[in-house]
């Protein structure tokens, strides 16, 4: 069991900047992936950015060159920096960890950016 527990949300005028945690209950080298994963109202839940135990990122096209995933290993934490706030980006936004296959969600955190 993978309990994740995410933090930073907010809210923030367009072109602004928020940083969201997510917080492990155990290592995050034993899982095989984390990430990011947003969802706006009306719509599907989506990926923004991903990183691999190997440390390798991916991001979704509407982000790229403006949000960063990054980890800190000692403290079992993943981060999303989010640079250059649109509108678009409103959503709550998930951190997802996947082992063996299963995939394991946090509760959620809100971003809203205001134009």
């Amino acid at each position: 069991q993978v309990q994740l527990v995410e933090s930073g949300g907010g809210l923030v005028q367009a072109g602004g900047s928020l940083r969201l945690s997510c917080a492990a209950s155990g290592s995050i080298l034993l899982l095989d992936a984390m990430g990011w994963y947003r969802q706006a109202a009306g719509k599907q839940r989506e990926m923004v950015a991903t990183i691999t135990v190997g440390g390798t990122t991916n991001y979704a096209d509407s982000v790229k060159g403006r949000f960063t995933i990054s980890r800190d290993i000692a403290k079992n934490t993943v981060y999303l920096q989010m640079n250059s706030l649109n509108p678009e980006d409103t959503a709550v936004y998930y951190c997802n960890a996947n082992l063996w296959g299963r995939n394991y969600w946090g509760q959620g955190t809100q971003v809203t950016v205001s134009s």
